[in-house]
C-alpha cells in the first residue's frame, strides 16, 4: 500500500504533504531530522492519511495536494474543525 499523508509542525503553522509505501518509519525520519524540508519544523504530528493501491495513484494524489492548495487547505479545515 501507497499513502499520501499531511503533517503539521508543533512549532508554527505549517504544514508538510508527502507520500511513502512506509507509513510509520516515513514519520519517525520527519521528526528524527533526517528530512531536509521539515527538520526546521519537527515535532510534526501527522494529520491526515489517504491509502492508495499503487505507487502512481499516491503520486498523482500528492500532486494534486501541493498543487492546487485550496484542496490541502480543505483538508486541514475539515480536520481542524473536528
Amino acid at each position: 500500500m501507497w499513502y499520501v499523508y499531511i503533517l503539521k509542525s508543533s512549532l508554527k503553522r505549517w504544514y508538510y504533504v508527502g507520500s511513502t509505501n512506509r507509513l510509520e518509519a516515513r514519520l519517525k525520519e520527519h521528526n528524527g531530522g533526517k528530512v531536509t524540508s521539515t527538520k526546521s519544523y519537527k515535532p510534526l504530528e501527522m494529520i491526515f492519511k489517504i491509502e492508495f493501491a499503487t505507487e502512481k495513484e499516491a503520486r498523482s494524489y500528492e500532486k494534486l495536494l501541493k498543487d492546487k492548495r485550496i484542496e490541502k487547505e480543505r483538508i486541514i479545515k475539515q480536520i481542524e474543525s473536528v
